[in-house]
């Protein structure tokens, strides 16, 4: 999830139409600054390191398969699924530089092998990719830009579904969590109306109750206290 245009700081860049908002938060703090300077450079991947062979050689060590989190917020989704998988690869991609450097020391204190972060506007990243490249993507809580005029901000949109439809494989799963009604009724119209997907909710109790292993997020805590009820929506790839 990332803050909007209202809560964005002088001198952060912003691509017309994005997805997130700022770039930058408040100062990192001398430890998170340092996981950057230290840690970063061997876990972050670029543009031109994907697409020029097999995904799982971004990897140290064989994988499986491969799995992409867009826009990780503070990474304890993508750290916790990793951790409780070391044989399956994740790529988290988050635009905001304060999720970045949090993401980072959390993957370096539980010495993660199988985690690479992107820092950077995604869309060019799913571009990138090879088709069926994905076994699951997660897209937790992004920002649910609840201004009419923003909504053609919102991640869920029918170019991207074309692009999560290229990405995984036959059987391969989206997954999609908020605490907006309205935003949720919005992913599953248009999901629903895409035959190449199909939702494998059977009973109400499928969206409400968080996924198996669910950590919980930060953002996640503050829905609940807010009085707002998440839901946990998974599409599959026909």
């Amino acid at each position: 999830m990332t803050a909007d245009d209202e809560t964005r700081q002088p001198g952060d860049s912003v691509r017309a139409n994005a997805f997130y908002g700022r770039r930058k938060g408040k100062k990192l703090r001398t430890a998170q600054a340092a996981h950057l300077a230290d840690d970063l450079p061997r876990l972050s991947i670029a543009l031109e390191d994907v697409g020029a062979g097999p995904l799982d050689a971004l990897f140290p060590h064989p994988v499986r398969s491969v799995r992409l989190e867009i826009g990780f917020g503070g990474g304890e989704h993508l750290v916790s699924e990793a951790a409780r998988h070391p044989d399956i690869g994740y790529i988290g991609a988050e635009a905001f530089l304060n999720g970045i450097a949090k993401a980072t020391a959390l993957v370096s204190a539980r010495g993660l092998a199988n985690v690479r972060l992107y820092g950077d506007d995604v869309i060019p990243l799913l571009d990138r990719l090879p088709d069926g490249a994905l076994e699951r993507i997660d897209l937790l809580y992004p920002d649910p830009w609840p201004k009419r005029r923003h909504w053609k901000r919102r991640f869920v949109q029918a170019d991207n579904i074309d692009r999560f439809a290229r990405l995984l494989v036959p059987g391969g799963h989206f997954r999609f969590a908020t605490d907006i009604e309205h935003y949720a009724a919005w992913t599953l119209r248009q999901f629903l109306a895409d035959s190449r997907f199909e939702w494998t909710a059977e009973r109400a109790d499928d969206w409400r109750r968080a996924w198996e292993g669910w950590p919980g997020t930060r953002y996640e805590a503050k829905a609940l206290r807010e009085g707002r009820q998440p839901g946990y929506y998974e599409f599959r790839r026909r």
